[in-house]
């Protein structure tokens, strides 16, 4: 299995965060992706036109977010929300990832930081991010963006919020461009935890324990989401179980080879494609869960990261 690890991530593998997944904790995880984050501080940050904390409506009050800006005007307007496991991740983690999508799709780019649990679970964490995606498009002007071109996208759990969001404006709106979908978790059904579910998905075995993410940590992380097991099925927590997948915006969705989420996401894009759903679907080789975080270690995962900006880019323009 270790053989067809990019070299230059199996090198950083004994670096990375959230070992020993049985004694995790919401705490733990926390401080270990803003250690990770604070670890790249010597390198220089992207830096688009501008960078800005805001405050924006959520489901249940006031939310903060941060707003990357881009010279061009009107632009496309992106409200992406932050991968870890729902739990762990904030607008500090993911500030590289979200400047870096800014430049690269010429791109105002609105990081949000919804609640998270177990504070608050299922479903606090979609209901905020549905309530900013429709505030981004009620306030597109402020932003500097075009209208007609408001997408989302996320990576990890926020991948799963995103496709989430993106069948929820299917009522009530807002109309969206495009999704980007970076190693979604799609199927929650059972929690990582239910054999039946997991049989369906080959990677969750196959890939369980040594390429960072691990099956444990997912059945941590979903576990946490999840306070109420019935709700695991929900379409708005596991989106590969809605039954209509019709009249959702074209997609790009990315998955790494090395990873335990990347059958439940092949599987969405197969499911998408069926409903007439326009894919643009990238199984990395070689690559792990978070590469797009990997870029500056690893060509490969600099490439691959690439290539999926480059296809949302274009259903953005």
């Amino acid at each position: 299995m270790k053989g067809r690890v990019d070299p230059a991530i199996e090198r950083i593998l004994p670096l990375l965060p959230l070992k020993d997944a049985s004694s995790l904790t919401p705490k733990r995880a926390r401080d270990e992706l803003v250690a990770l984050a604070d670890s790249r501080k010597d390198a220089p940050l992207p830096q688009p036109g501008s960078v800005t904390d805001l405050v924006i409506d959520g489901k249940a009050g006031a939310l903060a977010a941060r707003l990357y800006a881009t010279a061009s005007r009107p632009a496309p307007t992106v409200v992406f929300f932050h991968g870890g496991g729902w739990v762990a991740g904030d607008l500090h983690t993911h500030d590289r990832q979200a400047r870096t999508l800014s430049l690269e799709l010429d791109a105002v780019v609105l990081s949000v930081d919804y609640r998270r649990p177990p504070e608050t679970p299922f479903p606090g964490p979609y209901e905020d991010c549905l309530a900013a995606t429709r505030w981004a498009a009620a306030n597109i002007d402020r932003l500097g963006g075009d209208p007609t071109r408001l997408a989302v996208a996320g990576d990890s759990a926020g991948g799963n919020l995103a496709a989430a969001v993106a069948q929820g404006c299917r009522s009530g709106g807002p109309p969206l461009r495009a999704q980007l979908l970076v190693y979604p978790a799609l199927d929650l059904a059972g929690c990582y935890g239910t054999p039946a579910v997991n049989d369906h998905y080959p990677s969750r075995q196959e890939n369980a324990q040594g390429f960072f993410l691990t099956g444990d940590a997912m059945r941590f992380f979903a576990g946490q989401y999840i306070a109420n097991a019935k709700d695991s099925e929900d379409p708005r927590a596991s989106p590969l179980r809605s039954g209509d997948l019709h009249r959702l915006p074209p997609a790009v969705i990315c998955t790494a080879e090395l990873d335990p989420l990347r059958d439940e996401g092949e599987a969405y894009a197969e499911a998408l494609k069926r409903a007439g759903v326009q894919v643009s679907y990238f199984r990395e080789p070689g690559m792990v869960h978070g590469f797009f975080g990997m870029g500056a270690a690893s060509p490969a995962a600099d490439a691959a990261r690439q290539r999926a900006t480059a296809a949302f880019r274009k259903l953005l323009d």
